[in-house]
């Protein structure tokens, strides 16, 4: 945009010496660098904090999904990179041996609570302990807790969705055994219900950066076009400025000014289910601050949006 502005200005003295409107003394012949000297520092620099811009990324939560119980897989219905709704199925678990358990414990609570009945009648004829009935009336608490237990295992057989969005790269299979451990999720589960938007600008200039403040984004995926938005909040900390836990005194690292993440809302929220996640592009915000740049830095994001039909990178 400054080389465009700078050999505007020169065209247009170049046809004001031609048609002898000025003279062509030092003056003239230096005034492109005074004004290009003008543009950088009362221009293009306070533009950066007063319409900064930076690279853009659309996110999605992504869910690792592991059994609550072990077994053989008997039904995988789901169908890869297919939108689903929450609580839709997502494979099945053979069910036959958490039934059994569950008929075998609620057998025992049948027994349990007869003999229950039987010790409470002799208690209040007094033909009976106290204490036998306290003990069977224990006993059937616990049982009715298991059943309980095994109800959930039973009802966990049927792995569900637990939001709406779409699984990606299915490998799951009927035969396959799987296992309720953390380390060992069988699916990757994208979660559609929230898109994050987020932005890099360099820290020098985010300090005027605001929540609710406009905002314009153009991606690769969608060439030649603008999508309007707001700044939703910037992010309070980004992973070189954490300390985690551990048992090491402090180990010097090299530091470095790493970018602030801004996330944006856009105005049409429609537009975030034609994105994949990890859609690319740039952004601009517009702040309070050094607002007549604010003009050449959207004709600078439409320039980006154009080109983005030819540049892959």
């Amino acid at each position: 945009m400054i080389a465009f502005l700078l050999n505007l200005y020169i065209l247009i003295l170049f046809l004001l010496v031609w048609f002898k409107v000025v003279p062509f003394n030092l003056f003239w012949k230096i005034s492109p660098i005074l004004v290009l000297f003008v543009l950088l520092v009362g221009l293009f620099i306070p533009m950066g904090w007063g319409a900064p811009s930076g690279p853009v990324l659309v996110a999605r939560h992504s869910v690792s999904i592991v059994p609550d119980v072990a077994g053989e897989v008997i039904d995988v219905p789901v169908i890869a990179n297919t939108p689903i709704k929450a609580n839709d199925v997502l494979f099945r678990i053979d069910p036959v041996p958490f039934a059994a358990q569950l008929k075998a414990l609620q057998a025992q609570l049948s027994l349990a609570e007869q003999r229950l009945s039987e010790m409470s009648t002799l208690a209040a004829t007094a033909a009976g302990r106290k204490f036998d009935v306290e003990q069977r009336q224990s006993e059937v608490d616990q049982l009715k807790a298991q059943i309980e237990s095994a109800k959930w295992n039973l009802d966990k057989t049927v792995v569900r969705a637990p939001a709406d969005g779409y699984v990606t790269n299915i490998a799951l299979r009927k035969g396959a055994r799987v296992s309720s451990l953390p380390l060992a999720p069988v699916m990757a589960f994208i979660d559609t219900s929230e898109t994050v938007v987020a932005a890099e600008i360099a820290q020098i200039y985010a300090r005027y950066i605001k929540p609710n403040q406009k905002a314009e984004v153009t991606f690769k995926f969608l060439p030649g076009q603008i999508f309007t938005g707001r700044v939703e909040t910037v992010l309070q900390a980004v992973s070189t400025g954490q300390f985690q836990p551990s048992g090491l005194a402090v180990t010097p690292q090299q530091i470095e000014a790493a970018p602030f993440v801004v996330r944006i809302k856009f105005d049409n929220a429609e537009v975030l289910k034609r994105l994949p996640a990890g859609s690319t592009g740039s952004a601009a915000i517009f702040t309070d601050h050094v607002k007549a740049s604010h003009v050449v830095r959207r004709v600078m994001l439409r320039t980006t949006a154009i080109v983005n039909y030819v540049n892959p990178f």
